[in-house]
């Protein structure tokens, strides 16, 4: 690792404590009655993860505004889309959907509390994630209106619900390199486009910089999958801190199922290249979302 690495991985370590920071400020006091729902909602939530859905948040934020605390207008977005992607982790695990055990390296939260508490918890911090929203400071182009509507659109019933929905009719059929576009655009992408979008919003972003954010975020999503779906099949159980090999086993949708590693690998690589190549007009402002990118495409966990 180089000074610069050094120097990103500091500052990444700084902006996860200052998430989770306000991710326990947000939560429901555990023993706030009754006690049971709320420990589970602060059991998922702030279980660790990488905090990538947050992180983009605040570096789109950065990329979209010369100001050197801009980040900081986007840290209620920020903790928004963590609550909502905790949600969904939550839902996603469950015995009717993919009945996963094991979730950032703890039991998943519907082993510890009960599959109805576990229900419940989802159902609570995707609330919390909209009465998050409404700590934001609404600049200029952005009223909190449209917050709300790119968040409720991004996490309805043609995006990442569409995916999950998809991908569950999907198991144990023969898929198309087009179906597993549609379910992965949906079910990954999606947050990751609102991720960014929702932080450059936050800076007060020009109408080309959105779409610079749109852009990135769709070639990430589908980068950021395509090495998910590999280290599916090519890591530990251990390694990933979540259950590995179960895509295989219930013939999910995947792209190495499809297309195989070696091919499955090329794909990352260049939606990885056209997503830093839709970075160009940022210049130097992009280059922590231009790290990330490079980061995720090298990641082994």
């Amino acid at each position: 690792m180089d000074v610069k690495d050094d120097t990103f991985a500091k500052l990444t370590h700084q902006r996860i404590k200052l998430i989770n920071r306000g991710l326990r400020q947000a939560l429901p006091k555990a023993g706030s009655k009754p006690r049971t729902i709320h420990q589970a909602m602060g059991y998922s939530l702030l279980a660790g993860g990488k905090r990538l859905r947050p992180l983009l948040c605040l570096a789109a934020a950065e990329a979209c505004s010369p100001k050197p605390d801009s980040f900081k207008f986007a840290l209620p977005a920020a903790c928004a889309l963590e609550c909502l992607h905790t949600y969904s982790l939550i839902h996603d695990d469950l015995p009717c959907m993919d009945n996963d055990d094991l979730r950032r390296g703890k039991p998943t939260c519907h082993c510890v509390f009960g599959e109805g508490i576990a229900i419940l918890a989802g159902d609570a911090l995707l609330t919390l994630s909209f009465e998050l929203l409404t700590e934001i400071r609404p600049p200029k182009r952005y009223p909190l209106q449209i917050f709300f509507k790119e968040m409720a659109h991004a996490a309805g019933s043609k995006q990442l619900i569409a995916g999950q929905a998809a991908d569950l009719q999907a198991e144990g059929s023969q898929k198309t390199l087009r179906e597993v576009n549609f379910i992965h655009q949906r079910k990954t992408s999606a947050l990751i486009i609102l991720s960014l979008r929702l932080g450059a919003m936050s800076a007060n972003a020009t109408a080309q910089q959105l779409n610079i954010m749109t852009s990135f975020g769709s070639h990430l999503g589908l980068a950021y999958q395509i090495i998910d779906d590999i280290l599916d099949v090519t890591k530990s159980r251990e390694q990933l801190g979540k259950s590995s090999g179960k895509d295989l086993a219930a013939q999910k949708a995947t792209y190495p199922a499809v297309i195989g590693i070696p091919a499955a690998w090329r794909a990352a690589k260049q939606h990885t290249s056209k997503a830093m190549l839709a970075l160009k007009p940022l210049r130097a402002q992009g280059a922590r979302l231009e790290l990330m990118a490079k980061e995720l495409l090298e990641r082994e966990y």
